[in-house]
């Protein structure tokens, strides 16, 4: 029987592929209608997601077969989803980042964040959230994590063991000072004082060794659960970074597609320009109470300490000692090459483009040039193919002729680009490329087979719910999902039923699509929920326990955050008090 459960088990991805179509098949029989055989598709791709039965990126190429079987959709119609305008923005913005990567730019920014911020333990934290959500709003948020844990660790290495130096200098002395204490003793020669001091030394002598070891444990518990909060900390500040900005994410870019597929009128209400200036102060609101309750649950509510306040000379010194280890680091990176000088200009420039396309509040550089009927010519997508073409074209070095001091006869070099594509293949994930397309695709089937209007009409009757409570709902809901399953998945399958429900019960669709994206970012609580959760993990001092008791807090501050941020500013930045004519005129229902 063990044997039987063993093969089972080791299996059980074979058996589920195999069993799960067959198990659903009812639904087909009984209701033979084009909205079930979608139905079909989605439960079953969304049960292989959350099982892992099959990666995720083979998963989603499931409508490519399935919804011309079914007549949903023509073959055509659905490979056409898998890349779209949103595509290209991910892959774009892709590409900068990994030239940003390439370059080691990232690695400078973030020694020079914490060369201003120093290593005393709330500031160091503090260092380590700020320089991390940074880089993720723009480049990914596995590989920002993968690069700042080692940092922290070796700075937490070296206060740890600048730390114990210090307590082993400290006893040391203490040894020297009783032994020339007995040594001093009087000339007397009564035994019994002798035997006594004796006695009594050898008393002090254990006691202190009980001290010191009392001491050595106090201080690996201090140092392990530092570590602990250092690795939280910069893991949970990948997942909160990467909502700021639109390509910070996948989910953004999913929500971006999907406003697109099931919205063409809706004038590009949801750009660069706009998604920056909702979610960037969302971002720094969550990251500073993250910060704070991180400080509270791993360093305690002394926050004068916290902040080194009041230290001693000993710990002055530990501290001198593990900031030198960033100094040094700093060091080996040297000055600025003429390619991170190169890269840093393309991204700056990249990021004005993006802003001053077309910000909404005031005419942008495409907003009348690229304009025809309406409807934009240029995206976000344009401007970072562009931005990405030129990095192929820029040399990495200066050439040799431009240079003054160049050798009289030196050999002619060609000198490489600041990016290749033997360097984007290799960092390209393109298994997210396929993935968002899945997504898109089942999107636009929702669409075409009338599921979506159907599932929006059979959540009609949350219109008797107050509009605030259906978000605090859907927020609770995905945050809750997304910890057991992608992020990717969790939006591509909830917003297209929530943008119907918001047409049936007449509210703004960005009303409920916001909260449910950036929840979907809101993975705290488990080691498999994110990808930088699992790095953080994998460094063995977390339990799971640990990042349970963080998270959940954590979870019920994020929401509350998004709460906020939705109902004050969000709703002059999106209109968000009104039911807006480029979602009306796609509803089966009438809303004035």
């Amino acid at each position: 029987m063990t044997a039987v459960l063993k093969v089972t088990v080791a299996h059980r991805n074979y058996l589920i592929a195999l069993l799960l179509p067959l198990l659903l098949l009812p639904l087909l029989l009984v209701i033979p209608t084009k909205e079930a055989r979608c139905g079909y598709v989605i439960i079953l791709m969304a049960l292989f997601w959350c099982m892992e039965v099959l990666p995720l990126a083979v998963t989603a190429l499931f409508p490519v077969l399935l919804f011309p079987l079914m007549n949903i959709m023509d073959s055509t119609t659905v490979c056409r989803e898998y890349l779209k305008d949103t595509n290209m923005l991910f892959i774009g913005g892709l590409m900068v980042a990994i030239a940003v990567e390439h370059w080691n730019l990232h690695k400078r920014i973030a020694l020079r964040v914490l060369l201003i911020t120093g290593v005393r333990p709330a500031l160091l934290i503090m260092g380590f959230m700020s320089v991390t959500a940074f880089l993720s709003m723009w480049i990914s948020n596995t590989a920002t994590t993968a690069m700042m844990i080692p940092i922290a660790q070796a700075v937490l290495q070296q206060l740890h063991k600048s730390e114990q130096e210090t307590s082993s200098a400290g006893q040391v002395a203490e040894n020297v000072n009783q032994a020339f204490e007995l040594q001093e003793g009087p000339d007397k020669s009564d035994t019994s004082q002798e035997t006594r001091k004796q006695d009594n030394g050898h008393v002090l002598t254990v006691e202190k060794e009980e001290k010191r070891e009392d001491e050595q444990q106090l201080q690996e518990k201090k140092h392990l659960t530092l570590c602990k909060g250092m690795s939280l900390s910069v893991c949970y500040a990948a997942s909160i970074g990467g909502i700021a900005t639109l390509t910070g994410t996948t989910p953004n870019l999913v929500m971006k597609g999907q406003m697109d597929q099931l919205f063409p009128k809706n004038n590009n209400v949801v750009n660069f320009a706009s998604w920056f200036m909702f979610a960037f102060p969302t971002m720094l609101l969550l990251l500073v109470l993250s910060w704070v309750w991180l400080q509270i649950m791993f360093l305690g509510f002394d926050f004068r300490k916290n902040f080194g306040c009041g230290i001693n000379a000993a710990a002055k010194v530990k501290q001198q000692m593990a900031y030198k280890i960033i100094v040094d680091e700093h060091k080996k990176l040297g000055s600025m090459k003429f390619s991170e000088i190169a890269v840093t200009v393309l991204f700056l420039l990249l990021v004005v483009l993006w802003f001053t396309r077309d910000p909404g509040f005031m005419p942008g550089w495409a907003t009348n040039s690229f304009n025809k009927n309406g409807q934009s010519y240029v995206t976000d997508a344009t401007v970072v193919i562009f931005i990405s073409l030129l990095m192929f074209l820029i040399p990495s070095e200066m050439p040799m002729y431009l240079c003054r001091n160049r050798p009289q006869q030196a050999q002619l070099q060609v000198v490489p680009a600041l990016l290749d594509w033997k360097t984007v293949t290799e960092k390209m994930p393109w298994n997210i490329v396929i993935l968002l397309g899945g997504g898109f695709a089942l999107a636009k089937g929702s669409e075409e087979s009338g599921l979506s209007s159907w599932l929006g009409g059979e959540l009609a009757p949350l219109e008797n719910l107050s509009p605030p409570a259906i978000v605090l709902l859907v927020c609770l809901l995905v945050a809750t999902f997304t910890e057991c399953t992608s992020n990717v998945a969790t939006t591509t399958l909830f917003l297209p039923v929530l943008a119907s429900m918001a047409q049936a019960i007449c509210l703004n669709p960005l009303y409920v699509m916001l909260p449910c994206t950036l929840s979907a970012s809101l993975a705290f609580m488990l080691p498999v929920a994110t990808p930088p959760n699992a790095i953080a993990f994998s460094y063995g001092q977390l339990k799971v326990i640990d990042m349970a008791k963080a998270g959940s807090v954590l979870n019920l501050v994020g929401v509350l955050t998004i709460m906020l941020a939705i109902h004050t500013w969000g709703f002059p930045l999106f209109n968000l008090n009104h039911f807006p004519v480029w979602a009306n005129s796609s509803s089966p229902a009438s809303c004035n």
